[in-house]
């Protein structure tokens, strides 16, 4: 006996509740079924599509499918701005350091030089940071004259870079020896601040000719020198 079937017998079963009412389904059924499968195509096809393809197929078609997606999108770039804000080397001073990096550093991570001009390690440092600071800009990169940032701070141990995020002291970088001095390379800083976390690789920007001036050759072994600088920040 198959219970599906619409028989005499299957009818006086069912009306005795020995058998489930059988369900009959209709036109609207099938046509709200088939509208729905068509959405769901439709969904996966959007979401493969960017900003201008969605604007190209906004001129052939007036969905509401269609219009979330590109606000979707269009919400997704916002915040994509609004998290690369910076984009370049600043340079601060006492005054500015308690607002600029130790507050500043709750929300975003923060990567501090302290330099003098006349160091010409400090110079090559600043030309690699400007470069990382355009390729990730949310991560905040400023520059601060190293005695003012710290009182009789010795030149022996400059270049020193600082990095902060959440609130407090992430990392030290004292001197560029291990680097190979001034044999160091924009790439030897730049992994450095990944293994930190001070710069995310996903948010990474191509640079004309990038990579092309700086030669795969690095007899540097990837560590730097550190110091306890905490007690005097």
């Amino acid at each position: 006996m198959n219970p599906d079937e619409d028989t005499e017998w299957n009818d006086i079963l069912r009306k005795h509740g020995i058998l489930p009412q059988q369900v009959k389904i209709t036109q609207n059924d099938i046509y709200d079924s088939a509208v729905e499968h068509a959405r769901e195509e439709e969904s996966r096809r959007l979401e493969k599509l960017d900003l201008d393809e969605l604007d190209e197929l906004e001129d052939e078609e007036d969905d509401q499918i269609l219009q979330q997606y590109r606000q979707q999108r269009m919400a997704e770039m916002q915040a994509q701005v609004d998290k690369e804000k910076f984009g370049e080397l600043f340079q601060i001073s006492e005054p500015d350091y308690k607002t600029e990096v130790t507050l500043a550093s709750r929300d975003t991570w923060i990567v501090v030089h302290l330099f003098r001009d006349s160091i010409p390690e400090c110079k090559l440092m600043n030309k690699h940071l400007a470069l990382l600071a355009q390729q990730y800009r949310s991560t905040k990169f400023v520059k601060i004259i190293s005695v003012e940032c710290i009182h009789n701070y010795p030149d022996a141990n400059l270049p020193t870079l600082l990095v902060y995020g959440k609130g407090d002291m992430r990392g030290q970088l004292v001197r560029l020896d291990k680097f190979g001095g001034m044999r160091t390379k924009k790439k030897d800083i730049e992994g450095y601040l990944k293994d930190i976390g001070a710069i995310d690789p996903s948010l990474r920007r191509s640079l004309p000719g990038d990579g092309d001036a700086e030669s795969e050759d690095d007899d540097g072994d990837g560590r730097g020198v550190y110091f306890d600088l905490g007690k005097n920040l």
